[in-house]
């Protein structure tokens, strides 16, 4: 029996496995601190990464993340296994590192389809799921837009309507917990070889989900807090095979997700194809003349909510990398830009001295 089979193993990894005949094809299933678990076609390991990998890895995001094929060799007297390569990435989403500054954090890896899950309830974020969405798109994987917590919205229909109409290119699922037929409304999204995930903040239901649709309790799941406040049950990532087809990861819960690398053409689309139009390559969208997203701002086409929060996630793509000395240059440049930025701004000045 290959029991690779049941992790939603494809053609493409299995023949990539083939440039390296000294190892073993495995997928990590699991991530904990400093440890993971793999399964190949033989079962199931504790794994860690070999020396060499740990000694030329340089970012966070180099290491093994759950949803990852990797190459494997066991030692000789040792349960575990070593992990030596991480094979072609087709899909990433990443997380900024917490205390890690500049740095980003697997999340999952080669994900098909990622359900990004928020709350109807004093939690609904229409700049979170913005967020969410930027990254998502990033990532190579597709977004669906998950509404849970139904039953406590007053207007369910008015909130499904209002993300439908800003986020045009993502399907959009509202669940209740009266629900009967949850594993219904996501079957078209699993079948043999997809991969999903689960991602959103602590308390949105992620693993109440989850156990819905692999039909028993596997996850712990808690009630929310005070004020509406998620309470973190997911401590690891975790993936299962999925009764529906394929494999499902569950992910911790996270307030907020840095936005290292965004595609802001979907999410956005409308204010990209604006910006398009306007006379000068370079607009900022501030005070320019001939801007074609300020006149859509002034006319009502787009909103200032909307338009504020393509604005933040544009500028904390933009710091990504940059130390903190650099991030002020740029911020600077930026306030100065109508002159010509922060050098001609210090000419200005020192003209202005005299």
């Amino acid at each position: 029996m290959n029991y690779l089979k049941d992790y939603a193993i494809n053609e493409r990894f299995i023949t990539e496995a083939t440039l390296y005949p000294e190892y073993q094809l495995a997928r990590v299933v699991a991530q904990y601190r400093g440890k993971y678990r793999v399964v190949t076609e033989h079962g199931e390991a504790l794994a860690q990464i070999s020396g060499k990998m740990r000694f030329d890895t340089e970012e966070l995001a180099q290491y093994p993340a759950v949803g990852d094929y990797v190459m494997v060799r066991k030692q000789d007297g040792d349960s575990e296994v070593i992990i030596h390569h991480i094979l072609t990435r087709r899909s990433l989403f990443v997380r900024k590192a917490v205390g890690i500054s500049g740095q980003a954090q697997s999340v999952a890896a080669n994900v098909d389809t990622v359900f990004l899950c928020m709350s109807l309830n004093q939690n609904f974020s229409l700049n979170r799921m913005e967020r969410y969405l930027s990254i998502a798109w990033d990532s190579g994987a597709t977004p669906v837009i998950v509404l849970t917590k139904a039953d406590l919205c007053d207007d369910v229909s008015e909130a499904i309507r209002e993300v439908e109409q800003i986020f045009l290119f993502s399907d959009v699922i509202a669940l209740s917990m009266f629900d009967t037929d949850i594993a219904k409304k996501f079957e078209p999204y699993f079948s043999k070889n997809q991969t999903c995930a689960f991602i959103g903040s602590s308390g949105v239901g992620k693993s109440t989900m989850i156990n819905r649709l692999l039909g028993e309790e596997v996850l712990e799941t808690k009630e929310i807090g005070k004020a509406d406040k998620g309470r973190h049950t997911t401590t690891g990532r975790e993936m299962f095979p999925c009764p529906l087809g394929g494999v499902v990861i569950d992910t911790p819960g996270m307030r907020e997700m840095g936005a290292e690398s965004v595609d802001l053409s979907r999410t956005f689309h409308e204010i990209e194809e604006l910006a398009s139009q306007c006379k000068f390559r370079d607009c900022s969208h501030t005070n320019e003349p001939g801007c074609a997203v300020l006149a859509a701002l002034e006319d009502g086409l787009i909103d200032q909510r909307r338009l504020d929060s393509y604005f933040k996630l544009q500028h904390e793509a933009e710091y990504d990398g940059l130390s903190s000395k650099e991030i002020e240059v740029k911020k600077l440049d930026r306030m100065f830009k109508g002159v010509g930025g922060m050098k001609n701004a210090r000419k200005f000045a020192k003209k202005f001295g005299k």
